[in-house]
């Protein structure tokens, strides 16, 4: 197995930025949407853990018109980006940007109806801290999607995955995605993170050749109201 190298835990210059947000993650991105809406998320409070440049809540709040979403990032330069993609699609109302730690979030315990985090986990040194903070903030039976990379199991293999899926980017970006492979978890190392993080009724899978997903489906009596403003 090849072993887990830390990359750096937040893109805070405005290069690193830039050149995250002109990756093409459409793909991705809309599948991860889709997917919280398969969660059957309605309404309600939902907080976007490790949100980038907020391509991925603008994308649930033009699906779920009914939810508001809080999204945090550790980077004053993501967030730059973030508030500019925000005003294009008419949607500070709905979607608030904190610039905090994933690891000390700012908000109350039980606060969320959902909780959701893309290809953050792998930034963190210790990716406890991170799904202990999630568990905290998120209210009872609250509904989980937290996706993210699966290391693979040699350097060859991360290789031909930046070949099929970054071959086409420039190579301070697929060194970005090269880095991310090495810094990601596996399976059995994610699944004993949530468990000491106190995540329960949750299933986890590897869900592509390069992620692995965790989800909790919302318990039935969340998600009724319309989102706080």
């Amino acid at each position: 197995m090849m072993e887990r190298i830390l990359e750096p835990e937040v893109m805070d210059t405005a290069e690193e930025a830039q050149d995250y947000d002109a990756m093409d993650f459409t793909e991705v991105n809309t599948a991860f949407a889709d997917a919280v809406v398969a969660l059957g998320i309605r309404a309600g409070y939902v907080l976007d853990v490790g949100t980038g440049t907020a391509r991925i809540p603008i994308l649930i709040a033009e699906r779920l018109p009914d939810v508001g979403i809080a999204a945090v990032d550790l980077s004053a330069e993501m967030l730059k980006l973030a508030a500019a993609h925000l005003r294009a699609a008419r949607l500070e109302a709905r979607i608030s940007l904190h610039l905090a730690d994933a690891k000390n979030l700012p908000f109350p315990a039980a606060t969320f109806d959902a909780v959701i985090s893309n290809s953050i986990v792998h930034h963190i040194p210790e990716p406890v801290t991170v799904l202990r903070e999630m568990a905290r903030v998120a209210k009872p039976g609250a509904a989980l999607l937290i996706r993210d990379l699966l290391r693979p199991d040699t350097p060859e293999a991360a290789d031909a995955l930046v070949r099929q899926y970054a071959g086409n980017e420039s190579p301070r970006q697929q060194k970005l995605f090269r880095d991310s492979l090495g810094a990601a978890l596996t399976l059995d190392e994610i699944a004993a993170a949530a468990r000491t993080a106190g995540l329960t009724g949750v299933t986890l899978a590897q869900t592509s050749d390069r992620h692995w997903t965790l989800t909790r489906p919302p318990a039935p009596w969340l998600g009724r109201s319309a989102c706080p403003t």
